[in-house]
């Protein structure tokens, strides 16, 4: 290869690793403000049991297990080592929102519920607008129908057969079945 050639490789070579240095220099704060607004979707994290400050008031002493999971929900933590304590948790960490921490614990004894403990729980109300402070104006769906939708629905609904009674032993007189299609394909 003649010198000329090689001189030239080492020039473009040189060009090329100090166009490189030239433009990691050129990483300013525009380009800082640009790279910040982009960044990855972060899902949201909830665990855990929602307690009101609601239920909290809801519970008395004496209470079974059952009545005190149909009002709470099942514990996040229920110890075979601690059998007679039930360990109830929720966080919530959210884009927006401030992360959220909440313990509270419930205690048996043979006659039921014998104590319960915890952190200071929101009412329903401040748990909701704690949550939403990121959304200026939810939209919250109506859940009630009313009167005219109700008639509607009973409207379109078809009559119901008349059913058969199962208890009676005569099968003659039950209507024959519907046209069924065959269990196996014909063969040909």
């Amino acid at each position: 290869m003649p010198e000329f050639v090689r001189s030239g490789v080492r020039m473009a070579a040189l060009l090329v690793l100090g166009a490189s240095v030239a433009a990691c220099g050129s990483f300013n704060e525009a380009s800082r403000k640009f790279a910040s607004a982009i960044t990855p979707y972060k899902v949201e994290v909830v665990q855990g049991n929602v307690i009101t400050k609601e239920q909290v008031d809801a519970l008395q002493k004496g209470m079974s297990r059952q009545q005190v999971k149909d009002l709470l929900g099942t514990p996040l933590l229920a110890s075979v080592f601690h059998a007679n304590r039930w360990d109830y948790v929720f966080t919530i960490k959210r884009k927006g929102v401030p992360e959220q921490e909440r313990r509270f614990t419930v205690y048996f004894d043979d006659t039921g519920l014998e104590r319960f403990e915890g952190d200071e729980m929101p009412s329903e109300q401040e748990f909701v607008a704690s949550v939403t402070t990121s959304i200026k104006n939810p939209k919250v769906p109506r859940l009630e129908a009313t009167p005219e939708e109700l008639a509607k629905y009973k409207a379109e609904q078809p009559a119901p057969a008349p059913s058969a009674d199962i208890s009676s032993s005569d099968t003659s007189t039950a209507a024959p079945p519907a046209n069924y299609p065959p269990l196996e394909s014909p063969q040909r």
